[in-house]
C-alpha cells in the first residue's frame, strides 16, 4: 500500500498556491522537447511550461485542461518536499463560498478525471493515485487555524484574484446565509491601472510589476506610473470598504479579518487605524487551511469507523 498524502492546492486565477509554494496560474504548451526543464510538466507525451503569463479568466476552471496541468505541477512540488515520487493522494481544494454548491461536483469530476496518473515534472517521474477529492469553501479555510480565538461574530473578507468572498463567522461557525461573493478582485484593479496607463501614458505596465508594487510598496517605475497605481489602488480599497458598508456591516464596530492576496494591498495602502480591522497577509493561508480541514475531516472519519 502506497503512502497516503494530503496535497492542498488553492487554484487562483492569478496564482496557484500550495502550503509551501506559489506559482503563476499559467500554462503554455511547448511543441518540441525543451532545452531547460524548470517548471516543465511532461504529460502524455506533451510538454507544458507551468508558471507563464496567467490564464484568461473564464466562468469556471473546468472549461480547459489547464487547471488539471497546474494541479499536477502542485502535486509534484509538494511531493518533492516530502522526498516522494509515488503516493496515494487526497487532494484538498477550495471554491468561492457563494459558488461552492453549484461548482463542487464538477470540480471533483474534473480533478479526478484519472484515478492513476503517470507524469514527469522537471524531469522527475511521478506515479500517483488520486484517492479522493475534498472541497472546502475559500475564505473560511484561511482562518480555520484561528477560529478558537474569534469572538461571537467576525467577518472574514478574502480578497482574491477574481473574487472578494465575504463570510460571517458566528459563534465560530460560518454563516452560509450571510455569505457573498463580489467579482472585483485584484485582477480588476490591475486592469484598471493599465487602462489608465494606456489612456494617459500610452503604455501598459506588466502585471508582475504591478503585483510587486502592491506587495512591497516599492517600484523602479517612474513617478507618473506610480501615481496611476496609487490612484487605482485607492479606488479599489474604497470599493472594498463600500461593499462591506452595502452589506450593512458597521465599519467601526464589526471585527473584520482580511485574507488573501488583497489583504497585503489593504494593509500596505489602506492606512487603517482601527482595532476592528486585522490582516492575514499569508498568501498561502487558504491552501494551509484546506490541508488542516482535510486532516480534521479524515480524523473524524477514522474515529467514526472505530
Amino acid at each position: 500500500m502506497r503512502d497516503l498524502e494530503i496535497i492542498a492546492i488553492d487554484h487562483g486565477w492569478s496564482m496557484c498556491k500550495t502550503p509551501n509554494d506559489i506559482y503563476i496560474s499559467g500554462v503554455s504548451e511547448i511543441t518540441t522537447e525543451p532545452a531547460y526543464f524548470d517548471n516543465i510538466l511532461e504529460y502524455k507525451g506533451r510538454y507544458f511550461k507551468v508558471g507563464t503569463d496567467r490564464l484568461e479568466v473564464k466562468a469556471t476552471k473546468v472549461e480547459t485542461p489547464d487547471y488539471y496541468y497546474l494541479t499536477l505541477a502542485g502535486i509534484a512540488k509538494e511531493l518533492k518536499l516530502r522526498n516522494k515520487t509515488e503516493a496515494r493522494v487526497v487532494l484538498s481544494v477550495g471554491l468561492p463560498a457563494s459558488r461552492y454548491g453549484d461548482e463542487k461536483n464538477e470540480f471533483i469530476k474534473y480533478l479526478k478525471q484519472n484515478d492513476e496518473v503517470y507524469f514527469k515534472f522537471e524531469q522527475t517521474k511521478y506515479h500517483i493515485w488520486i484517492d479522493r477529492i475534498l472541497v472546502y469553501p475559500q475564505c473560511y479555510a484561511a482562518v480555520v487555524d484561528r477560529i478558537a480565538m474569534f469572538g461571537p461574530k467576525v467577518v472574514v473578507v478574502d480578497i482574491g484574484s477574481w473574487t472578494i468572498d465575504i463570510i460571517p463567522v458566528v459563534n465560530k461557525k460560518p454563516d452560509e446565509a450571510g455569505t457573498d461573493s463580489i467579482q472585483q478582485g485584484i485582477i480588476t484593479c490591475m486592469r484598471n491601472i493599465n487602462k489608465q496607463c494606456v489612456r494617459q501614458l500610452g503604455e501598459k505596465i506588466d502585471e508582475e510589476l504591478i503585483k510587486e508594487y502592491m506587495i512591497s510598496h516599492k517600484s523602479s517605475l517612474s513617478d507618473e506610473y506610480i501615481q496611476i497605481m496609487n490612484q487605482e489602488i485607492s479606488s479599489f480599497i474604497s470599493m472594498v470598504i463600500n461593499s462591506l458598508r452595502e452589506e450593512k456591516y458597521s465599519l467601526k464596530t464589526t471585527p473584520f479579518v482580511f485574507v488573501g492576496g488583497g489583504a497585503v494591498v489593504m494593509k500596505n495602502f489602506g492606512s487603517f487605524n482601527q482595532n476592528n480591522f486585522s490582516f492575514n497577509t499569508d498568501i498561502c493561508a487558504n491552501a494551509k487551511g484546506f490541508e488542516t480541514l482535510a486532516k480534521i475531516t479524515m480524523s473524524k472519519e477514522k474515529m467514526n469507523v472505530q
